[in-house]
């Protein structure tokens, strides 16, 4: 390996890629075209990067199997920060494998590092830590300690598991602290960011106020009856009874439970759960059905009786009622919430996210973007949508300090 293509390796290593740029902008040798196109990717621009990551690719011979499965993992890891979640994810579990046999450790536990963040994205978390479960961390380089780290803090914020979260993430904070790389600095500021944020909105007693993520927990390991409006469920210490898919049980019990230990008119019911404005007997009538419904989903829970004025919710077991709700609420506050990481997200994504479908996903981010909450840029198949400003580049490729010739 000649000393620019080193010098350029050791420039991206250390999160400068204008320096790299400068040492083989004018190259187009395979090494040279890799080190350009994860130079690109570093500054943004993520269609340049992909373009000179796959002539990279073909550029190195058939014996250079490793330097081309490094260039799948580097152009995988483009498509996990422009969130291009939809692509089969088989060409880098096959890169992973190539990097693997031929010793490359380091690429090949960062091919895991991807595929376990790719299905942390899309809310599959068993598989996401199985991925990266038995990984011994010490011979690799604080970069990816801190990839480690970061899917672990993952995991466990999306299980509740606060301490654990914290844990990773004063593990990741040393490792960055020993990297010096600007870029992965502001990464894991971000994800202490989010333990530090508000998660959940608490409404008991005819009182609301905001929730820090280990406050929820603490919340859902008491036992208090949750009515859980993040999850459409109703939950004690040991038992959830899920109400998902069924809208109009759900909002009756939340607004029983807002409501504890009072109880909640029929009127204020029926508006509220059917969404009208004119009660007739056939409303009142539906109310029953829908009542004795709650009644028995909630069975092993709660009891709904009726008083003189419309039910009350009355807890079998638990000493108290809370209701958990979303930070904030709107329409299409799932959305909101996906792109609040700050990355670009294309609707495809966000509908394997979400599991609805895209065209569900189209219609809500063009109201959003009617009322200036979320911004587009691209055509096409490019076309991303993400919260004002745009984000920069934030996770390190590790390419570069492990060009052929090493």
């Amino acid at each position: 390996m000649d000393s620019l293509i080193m010098a350029a390796a050791r420039a991206l290593t250390v999160g400068d890629p204008l320096g790299a740029l400068n040492l083989v902008a004018l190259r187009d040798d395979a090494p040279a075209l890799a080190l350009r196109g994860i130079s690109m990717a570093q500054l943004g621009d993520f269609a340049s990067a992909k373009r000179l990551l796959r002539r990279a690719a073909r550029a190195f011979s058939p014996k250079d199997a490793v330097a081309r499965a490094r260039c799948i993992v580097a152009e995988a890891e483009i498509a996990l920060v422009s969130r291009d979640l939809g692509g089969s994810a088989r060409a880098l579990d096959t890169a992973r494998a190539t990097l693997d046999a031929y010793g490359d450790r380091v690429n090949a536990a960062h091919a895991r590092h991807l595929e376990a963040r790719r299905l942390l994205l899309i809310g599959r978390f068993d598989e996401a830590e199985r991925m990266i479960a038995d990984l011994d961390l010490s011979p690799f380089p604080p970069a990816l300690r801190i990839a480690h780290e970061l899917v672990v803090l993952g995991i466990a914020t999306r299980r509740l598991r606060t301490q654990a979260a914290r844990d990773a993430l004063a593990r990741a904070e040393r490792d960055a602290q020993r990297a010096g790389i600007p870029a992965l600095t502001a990464e894991v500021e971000s994800a202490r960011h989010v333990l530090d944020t508000p998660a959940a909105r608490l409404v008991a007693h005819g009182e609301e106020r905001l929730l820090l993520l280990d406050e929820v927990e603490a919340l859902l390991a008491s036992k208090a009856l949750v009515v859980d409006a993040c999850r459409h469920g109703v939950r004690s210490a040991d038992t959830t009874v899920s109400l998902t898919g069924r809208p109009v049980l759900f909002a009756l019990a939340r607004l029983l439970g807002e409501a504890w230990p009072s109880d909640v008119p029929r009127e204020t019911l029926i508006a509220r759960a059917f969404r009208t404005a004119y009660a007739d007997e056939s409303h009142r009538a539906r109310l029953r059905v829908e009542i004795g419904r709650l009644r028995s989903a909630l069975a092993s829970l709660a009891d709904v009786r009726a008083t003189k004025r419309g039910y009350a919710l009355i807890p079998r077991h638990a000493p108290e009622v809370a209701v958990l709700a979303r930070p904030f609420e709107e329409k299409h506050a799932a959305v909101l919430a996906l792109l609040a990481d700050g990355e670009p997200w294309s609707s495809s994504a966000l509908a394997l996210a979400l599991d609805t479908s895209q065209r569900t996903v189209q219609r809500a981010l063009d109201s959003l973007a009617e009322e200036g909450k979320v911004q587009a840029y691209g055509r096409g198949r490019s076309r991303r949508w993400l919260t004002p400003p745009l984000p920069g580049f934030t996770t390190t490729l590790l390419l570069p300090g492990f060009l052929p010739g090493d």
